[in-house]
């Protein structure tokens, strides 16, 4: 199916740009062509502008939204994401595959541009690629973009930097720490393609994760959304299919399946020295995973969330 990815985000952002002031949000015009919208690096965003941010994000495919929930015995605000067409939604949209890279510049890249590009192993797997006349892309940093990265950008989708437009928040931002956490089914459906589960048998999706409190600065802010995840996040699935095969792969999906697991991931990063690639690949998942069989009615649970861990990360 073409989900036109790209131009569902485009329409998304149209509707946004009406109401910056409102959302706190500014949006930057490039002389030499090219779009970005400001969602935390010097404008304010927040909370609203951080459930738009992660709804573009998705190119729409996803309902995100705040919900009262319970964090060690205290009231809690958790993101809740709901999804029918959730491998579109999360993983040729939301994943952020894409490291954009230009000179001295860099920012993890997501939204659907990726998909207009192709080049990620979820793409040329999972057959799907987009050829749209505008891209849309969400960056996770501190400083905004270049012409330069435009440009790049421009190569490597097919479409020109004057089509390109491009949100931007840090991770340490109200709007940033909302759209990461936000990514809670994302890091669920891809550790089971990582783990070579067939996709096609998801149905729908719902994942609900603590929102992390707004770090002092990125680093803590990677540290602190990890754990929301790792740590706090639950996602059901309903799938289509037999259930020995999810028996078995089961207790690999959660983030427990992971020897790396058991501490904030702040500590974790630091051990590894700052490399991600260092980190066992398996941790990045959510805490509880619960799989619900719409051919055979039967329900498995797997993991289990650690407060403890959370109230340690978070300062509580």
């Amino acid at each position: 199916m073409d989900w036109q990815l790209n131009q569902r985000a485009s329409e998304l952002v149209g509707v946004l740009a009406l109401h910056s002031e409102e959302l706190r949000i500014v949006r930057h015009d490039l002389p030499e062509g090219g779009t970005v919208y400001d969602f935390g690096i010097a404008a304010a965003g927040g909370l609203a502008a951080g459930l738009k941010l992660a709804e573009v994000c998705t190119a729409g495919l996803a309902k995100i939204s705040l919900e009262p929930g319970e964090l060690a015995g205290t009231g809690w605000p958790h993101l809740q994401v709901v999804s029918d067409h959730p491998v579109a939604a999360c993983l040729f949209s939301q994943y952020a595959g894409w490291q954009v890279s230009v000179e001295k510049y860099f920012a993890m890249g997501s939204g659907p541009m990726r998909a207009a590009s192709g080049r990620e192993t979820v793409f040329q797997r999972l057959g799907y690629r987009e050829t749209p006349s505008v891209t849309v892309g969400v960056l996770e940093g501190r400083k905004l973009p270049t012409a330069g990265v435009f440009n790049m950008l421009a190569e490597k989708t097919g479409v020109p930097a004057a089509q390109t437009t491009l949100l931007i928040a840090p991770t340490a931002s109200a709007s940033g720490n909302v759209q990461v956490v936000a990514r809670v089914v994302e890091t669920a459906l891809h550790k089971l393609f990582e783990l070579g589960f067939d996709l096609t048998r998801i149905v729908s999706a719902w994942g609900t994760a603590p929102l992390s409190p707004v770090a002092r600065d990125d680093l803590a802010g990677i540290g602190r959304t990890n754990d929301a995840i790792l740590y706090g996040g639950r996602v059901t699935l309903w799938v289509r299919g037999d259930d020995a095969s999810l028996t078995e792969m089961g207790p690999h999906v959660p983030a427990n399946g992971s020897a790396a697991y058991g501490r904030p991931f702040l500590e974790i990063f630091e051990a590894a020295g700052r490399d991600f690639y260092k980190i066992d690949p398996h941790l990045f998942s959510p805490a509880e995973i619960i799989f619900q069989n719409l051919d055979t009615g039967r329900v498995q649970v797997f993991g289990k969330v650690a407060p403890e861990i959370l109230k340690q990360s978070f300062g509580m």
